[in-house]
């Protein structure tokens, strides 16, 4: 059978099955698709490609998912550091937003995100920011899969004057998107402290009716609890159920202020939690309770949040973090082992999307999103178990190659979509643009 591509690796790590490493195999790919996993000599045997990869001190993994990100955050990445949520959000970004999130932000700045997501072996990211029909442009371009947020809020911004606006502009992205064979879009109202019930009510049913899932903060901070209570008089979880927006679409970004009640609550739902732990810490938001929400049969996803509050997209760096916190505050050093924090960082992302059936493991039938991570340096020699070592000692650094539907986004290092030069002279000049800005 004649095919595109053969990629020969010294592991193969499919993720499905869990925790399974191939040895000396190859992946066979034939328009996009995975067509084949299989011995390397068997592969030779088998297919005639077209072009031969041979990665010998290399592990082939599923593309990395990002399940929470404000992309074009990025040109803020080092503003405001060392603040708590609100402080940071209220006196800084937002006002730094209302004076420059517009087009040109949105796509500079996602364009700075897209390449360096990829260069992380991130080839999926799920967005929540404002112009997301630039973004999905940028998107688009780059080669890259998205899930892009249709925002809502209660007040006007750039990008809408009101809840009928963003609806009626996320509608119409929805409906731009629907033919593109890597972007789609979900529903991304930004939080319960935001979103009145009214605008979430109608947001539902339009929800139900494309079947498209919804993206939201959640139990993010005590505070943001506190003032649920405070406001509709129960925590904010259990507003959202009365709306009726739980359910197996619906993706709940943090979920740092759980009791044990609630925990079972939302398994019950069937939804997804977006983890971020690396912004949890850095905003000392709190601890999203890993191991127990994993016990519930809860779908836990990995996620960045935006490059502001973290400051990077990292997803290998997100998986160690997890699996380490997980241990801690569980106080058991066997929760999350390392190819549940692989998991979580991979197929679990796609289920919370939707995309599990294209995405998310390296199986026969899928999208060829494949990344080749470098395993023979010295940061992880001497190597044990390579799933061990991509969750506890790799960096992104050690990512040398990228596939998304069999298109190839970086060759040894090198991005092939993107004018990294043009990137980084962009974002320089938005750096002195925002050094200028007197907020006082």
């Amino acid at each position: 059978m004649h095919i595109d591509t053969l990629i020969k690796a010294h592991w193969i790590i499919p993720v499905e099955p869990h925790a399974k490493v191939y040895e000396n195999h190859a992946i066979a790919i034939q328009g996009g698709r995975i067509v084949g996993i299989l011995p390397f000599a068997q592969a030779l045997a088998d297919f005639d490609p077209e072009n031969i990869e041979e990665l010998p001190g290399h592990a082939l993994i599923p593309g990395l998912v990002n399940t929470h990100t404000h992309a074009a955050m990025s040109l803020l990445r080092g503003n405001a550091d060392d603040l708590p949520l609100m402080e940071w959000l209220e006196n800084h970004i937002w006002p730094l937003e209302r004076r420059y999130a517009g087009e040109a932000f949105v796509r500079e700045g996602t364009d700075l995100a897209l390449a360096e997501m990829i260069r992380g072996g991130v080839t999926c990211f799920n967005d929540m920011y404002f112009f997301p029909d630039i973004a999905a442009r940028q998107v688009i371009q780059s080669g890259m899969r998205a899930t892009l947020g249709m925002i809502l809020v209660d007040f006007p911004t750039a990008w809408a004057s009101g809840p009928d606006e963003y609806l009626s502009k996320g509608l119409a992205l929805y409906d731009a998107l629907r033919d593109e064979p890597l972007v789609n879009a979900a529903f991304a109202p930004h939080a319960p402290y935001t979103v009145s019930d009214e605008p979430l009510a109608r947001m539902r049913i339009l929800a139900e009716e494309l079947d498209c899932p919804i993206h939201m903060h959640l139990h993010e901070t005590a505070d943001e609890v506190r003032r649920g209570r405070s406001s509709h008089g129960m925590r904010p979880l259990k507003r959202l159920a009365q709306l009726d927006l739980l359910g197996p679409r619906f993706i709940a970004v943090h979920m740092t202020q759980l009791d044990d009640e609630e925990i079972g609550f939302f398994a019950q739902f069937g939804g997804s939690i977006a983890h971020c732990p690396e912004s949890n810490l850095k905003l000392a938001s709190g601890f999203c309770p890993v191991a127990k929400l994993l016990d519930a049969g809860v779908n836990v996803a990995l996620g960045t949040d935006g490059p502001a509050s973290n400051n990077d997209l990292d997803i290998l760096g997100e998986m160690r973090t997890a699996a380490l916190l997980a241990k801690g505050v569980a106080g058991d050093a066997r929760v999350v082992p390392a190819a549940t924090a692989l998991r979580m960082a991979t197929l679990n992302g796609a289920k919370a999307l939707g995309l599990d059936q294209e995405i998310g493991s390296l199986e026969v039938g899928k999208s060829a999103d494949i990344v080749a991570i470098n395993l023979s340096d010295i940061e992880t020699q001497p190597l044990f178990d390579p799933i061990s070592d991509i969750v506890y000692a790799a960096s992104r650094h050690q990512v040398s190659d990228v596939w998304v539907a069999g298109r190839r986004l970086l060759n040894n290092r090198e991005l092939t979509t993107l004018d990294r030069s043009d990137i980084i002279s962009k974002a320089l000049a938005w750096r002195e643009r925002l050094n200028s800005t007197n907020l006082a």
